[in-house]
C-alpha cells in the first residue's frame, strides 16, 4: 500500500537521478501490507472534544422499555482535521459520523446485491480497521438481511487501544429499522459481544418491540412516526456515549443520512472494475437540493484500488 495524498517527500516522484534507487521504505511510499497500528494512525478519529448542550435532549425509557431521542445532532466543523474540532462549553462529547462504502468505476455499490464481491483484502484490512476504531456499526436493515450480518468480534490487535479510550471490547451494532422485520434468532440479537442496538420511530409494532427485547437487543426510538429521523438517531447514540459513529450503508441509509446533513466523513473504496447492470450507487433516494461538498483529506492505493478519505467542508 502506498499514499497519493497528501504528498509527502516519500509519495512525491523522485528526481531523475533518483529514479533507478530503491522506493522509499517508509509507510507512505512504500509498496508492502501496511500494519493495523499504521492504517488505525491513518484513520484515527478526530480528538473526542465537546460540543454545546443547548437544544439537546436526553433518551428516556418508554411504556416498553425503549429509549426516546430527541434534539438535534451537532453540525461538523469546516474543515476540521483531526484533533482539531471547535469545543463548546460542555462536558458533552460531539460525535462524529463516518460510512465506509465500495464503489466499482462506474458506480456500482453492489453486484448480486452483496459488496463482497468488488472488495479485496486490503479493503477488508480497511474495512477491520474502520470497525475496530468505532464505538457502534450503523446499518439498515436491508443490508443486516441482505449482507447477513453477524455481531462485532473482539480483536486481540485493538485490544490495547479500546481500553484506553475507553471503548468496549468490541462496537455494538445499531439496526435501523422501521417495521423491525429481522430474525431475532440470529447471533446478532442473540449472542454479541455487546448488546446490539435497533433504532426505530415511535409508531414501530410493539410486538416487534417486545421481541427484540426479549432476544437481548435494546431498542431506541429515534422518530415520531414509523420510520428513523437521521438526526435523532445520532443524538441517541451519542447520549448512550457512543461519539464514535460508522455506518457501513446500506446505499438507502447513506442517502438518508446525507439528506439529513448529520454525514461528517466518507471512507470510500473505488474499486478497479467495471459491472454494467442496474445496481444501486453507494447513496439512494430523493436528491439533496444543494449537493454537499467534501474535502479530500487522504487517498491511499494498493492493487489498483483506491482507498480515499473525505470530509465534510
Amino acid at each position: 500500500m502506498r499514499r497519493l495524498f497528501p504528498v509527502t517527500d516519500e509519495t512525491a516522484a523522485p528526481a531523475p537521478d533518483q529514479a533507478r534507487e530503491a522506493p522509499a521504505a517508509g509507510p507512505a511510499g512504500a509498496e508492502r501490507e501496511w500494519s493495523l497500528d499504521e492504517l488505525a494512525a491513518a484513520y484515527a478519529y478526530p480528538e473526542r472534544t465537546t460540543a454545546p448542550a443547548s437544544g439537546a435532549a436526553s433518551a428516556t425509557a418508554t411504556g416498553s422499555g425503549a429509549a426516546s431521542a430527541s434534539g438535534a445532532v451537532l453540525g461538523a466543523a469546516s474543515g476540521a482535521v483531526a484533533g482539531d474540532l471547535p469545543a463548546g462549553p460542555s462536558a458533552e462529547p460531539r460525535p462524529w459520523l463516518r460510512a465506509n462504502m465500495v464503489s466499482t468505476l462506474d458506480g456500482a455499490a453492489q453486484h448480486d446485491g452483496r459488496s463482497q464481491p468488488i472488495s479485496n483484502a486490503a479493503d477488508m484490512r480497511i474495512f477491520g480497521t474502520l470497525r475496530a476504531l468505532a464505538d457502534v456499526v450503523l446499518v439498515g436493515a436491508e443490508t443486516v438481511r441482505q449482507e447477513g450480518y453477524r455481531p462485532a468480534r473482539a480483536r486481540a490487535e485493538f485490544a490495547a487501544r479500546r481500553a484506553a479510550a475507553g471503548q468496549t471490547p468490541a462496537p455494538a451494532v445499531a439496526v435501523v429499522s422501521a417495521g423491525l422485520d429481522l430474525d431475532f434468532s440470529l447471533p446478532l440479537f442473540t449472542a454479541p459481544l455487546v448488546p446490539t442496538l435497533i433504532l426505530t420511530g415511535a409508531a414501530a409494532p410493539r410486538d416487534r418491540i417486545a421481541a427484540a427485547e426479549k432476544a437481548g437487543a435494546r431498542v431506541l426510538i429515534a422518530g415520531d412516526g414509523a420510520g428513523v429521523e437521521p438526526a435523532r438517531a445520532v443524538r441517541a447514540l451519542a447520549e448512550l456515549g457512543h461519539t464514535r459513529l460508522l455506518t457501513e450503508g446500506g446505499p438507502r441509509l447513506l442517502g438518508q443520512l446525507v439528506a439529513a446533513g448529520v454525514l461528517d466523513e466518507l471512507c470510500l473504496t473505488v474499486a478497479p472494475m467495471l459491472t454494467a447492470g442496474a445496481a444501486q450507487r453507494i447513496a439512494g433516494g430523493p436528491s439533496v437540493a444543494v449537493p454537499s461538498r467534501f474535502a479530500l483529506v487522504s487517498l491511499l492505493e494498493e492493487d489498483g484500488f483506491l482507498f480515499s478519505r473525505y470530509r465534510r467542508v
